[in-house]
């Protein structure tokens, strides 16, 4: 599909590399993961060549999830700070859900609800890593009820960012040409004039 030189560029091909590397690696997680979580999961694990397999990989791409996650993290933090106009959003929001055209307070790049999604992930990632890397038995010796208080807020985190996930995806999917922006890098001026108008005109200069 040609691009529409009109279309205004939201993301990077740095930066949907940065994204779509953390999305794969998470997606591996939660499979290798949910392997050991439950008996009735573990024959994910074959998708890894097998229980020893999957114990083996599940740390290293963790790691590489972690880091990845750190640089897009940086990336976006800036553009994801909550200020009074994003509370106001979220207040509306009730609203929105009864009826999706209700006015909207004015929102930046990001608006409340994907601000807060994205602090969310933050916190949950960092527990993530933090309790992963105490359950490293390879590299630690660590005693066994610092390693099962890890493996319980690990699980625990890891529940919470599964969840966050399956909402990201689902507003990805639900606002059509969110999608789209990841893909491509782009949106249509108006996408952006209606889900982003402060954004939008920061980035053409007020033109239509």
């Amino acid at each position: 599909m040609n691009r529409n030189p009109r279309d205004i560029v939201r993301y990077r091909a740095s930066e949907r590399i940065n994204h779509w590397i953390v999305a794969i690696c998470f997606v591996l997680l939660a499979l290798s993961g949910l392997a050991f979580f439950h008996p009735a999961f573990f024959p994910l694990a074959q998708l890894f060549g097998g229980g020893p397999w999957t114990r083996i990989l599940h740390p290293y791409i963790g790691v590489v999830m972690a880091v990845c996650f750190l640089v897009l993290a940086a990336r976006f933090a800036c553009a994801n700070v909550v200020r009074e106009r994003d509370i106001q959003w979220l207040k509306q929001v009730p609203k929105l859900a009864a009826d999706s055209h209700h006015p909207m307070p004015e929102q930046d790049k990001y608006n409340g609800g994907q601000k807060l999604l994205f602090w969310g992930l933050v916190i949950g990632m960092l527990l993530i890593t933090v309790t992963g890397v105490l359950m490293w038995r390879s590299w630690w010796n660590l005693p066994v009820d610092v390693v099962r208080a890890a493996a319980l807020v690990h699980a625990i985190a890891a529940v919470w960012m599964i969840g966050l996930i399956i909402l990201h995806v689902y507003a990805a999917i639900w606002t059509k040409g969110t999608m789209g922006a990841m893909v491509r890098g782009t949106v249509t001026r108006a996408w952006a004039r209606h889900h982003h108008p402060l954004w939008f005109r920061r980035m053409t200069g007020g033109k239509d």
